[in-house]
């Protein structure tokens, strides 16, 4: 009985969600970008170097990797020349070749919203224009690196809104700047909008379908790090990003992963994760997040709050962050989190799974605020 009213209670929070939200973004749905790099049938059917080239879609990194080994130096520009979109976005080639291919593909495109990553002395690690655009840049000398980061950020981001200048640590490339210059010289950190975000927050902020597509995008770009022989990386997660994180977490080869106003991981605990890196949680008081409904039913909502300790995250203290975009800003206790983890010397606070044996229990009092709370969100929502 008590099972069948947590059921009625996540349908009407989930109902909540829908009714809220699905009546101004239904033309706001998205189309996950996937597959290979533009330009991959011309690559395939590439004969200058005597042989066929490696599948962009279904080689492995390590197998990209070992191609490239085999290459002289040459052989290695003369693929940039010709395939610069192939190369710019091949996981597991050499970074440095990458760079020079983006920074070919980004001067040969005539979008005035791509026109700033074109800049010189910009480490753009991959640039994809179709759709709405995808990009990764480097902040920080990723080849000496002893550490490296990725962020993985939310809704509303692109390439061609990468360089926005609102809220400067709110946004990708600002967060990114923000974390390596509180993390120190010794680190390099990606700033990856590898992925197709959702825009907005409406069915596809509340659904996984374009995480999943994320998930694996973002699991071969960091076995493409790891091919290319850099250091495995702490990923850290934002919003929706979060999201992705989850799903690709038992794939990732990471250190670390850190999720800051998380709407869910699509999983119960940190157990369900299933990866050997540490997971961390931070999330401000402020951060409108918290409004969003912690629950996952007929696939809405992304179940349960990593930053509740009975999900057994190690604990990122947020006090001084403001707001969903302001876990970044510099002088904060969240940044200061942040950059200990990034530089590898972060303290291991204990999780709730470690201090305590927490044992799930239900009472008809948990039911009735329960419902009570579905009721008002409901309400809200007309």
């Amino acid at each position: 009985m008590r099972r069948y009213a947590r059921t009625l209670v996540a349908f009407a929070l989930a109902t909540s969600v829908v009714t809220g939200t699905a009546g101004w973004v239904s033309t706001d749905a998205q189309q996950a970008l996937t597959g290979p790099p533009p330009g991959s049938a011309q690559w395939r059917a590439d004969r200058a170097l005597g042989a066929g080239l490696p599948d962009p879609e279904r080689a492995t990194p390590a197998e990209v990797a070992s191609f490239f080994a085999g290459l002289s130096a040459d052989e290695r520009q003369l693929l940039v020349v010709r395939h610069p979109s192939v190369v710019g976005n091949l996981d597991g080639a050499p970074l440095e070749l990458r760079y020079r291919a983006n920074s070919l593909a980004l001067a040969a495109e005539d979008d005035p919203r791509y026109r700033s990553l074109a800049a010189p002395g910009r480490r753009i690690l991959a640039f994809d224009p179709r759709g709405r655009g995808q990009v990764a840049e480097v902040f920080g000398e990723l080849r000496t690196a002893r550490r490296v980061s990725v962020l993985v950020p939310g809704s509303d981001n692109d390439a061609g809104t990468f360089d926005r200048n609102a809220v400067g640590h709110g946004a990708p490339a600002g967060m990114a700047r923000a974390l390596h210059t509180a993390a120190g010289p010794k680190t390099a950190v990606i700033a990856w909008v590898g992925y197709t975000t959702p825009v907005g927050v409406g069915l596809d902020a509340a659904t996984g379908g374009l995480a999943e597509a994320g998930a694996g995008r973002l699991t071969r770009f960091t076995e493409g790090l790891a091919a290319d022989g850099l250091p495995a990386p702490a990923v850290f997660c934002h919003s929706y990003g979060s999201v992705v994180c989850g799903l690709a977490a038992h794939r990732l080869p990471a250190t670390d992963l850190v999720v800051l106003g998380s709407p869910g991981m699509r999983a119960d605990d940190v157990d369900a994760l299933r990866t050997g890196a540490r997971v961390w949680a931070a999330k401000d008081p402020t951060d409108w997040i918290d409004d969003v409904p912690n629950v996952r039913f007929a696939g809405l909502g992304h179940g349960a709050d990593p930053a509740d300790p009975a999900f057994g995250a190690r604990r990122v203290p947020a006090d001084e962050a403001r707001g969903h975009a302001g876990y970044f800003e510099p002088g904060t206790d969240s940044l200061r989190t942040f950059a200990a983890i990034a530089r590898g010397d972060a303290a291991e606070p204990a999780t709730h799974a470690e201090t305590t044996t927490h044992v799930e229990t239900t009472t008809d009092a948990e039911i009735t605020t329960d419902a009570e709370a579905a009721l008002a969100l409901e309400g809200a929502a007309r």
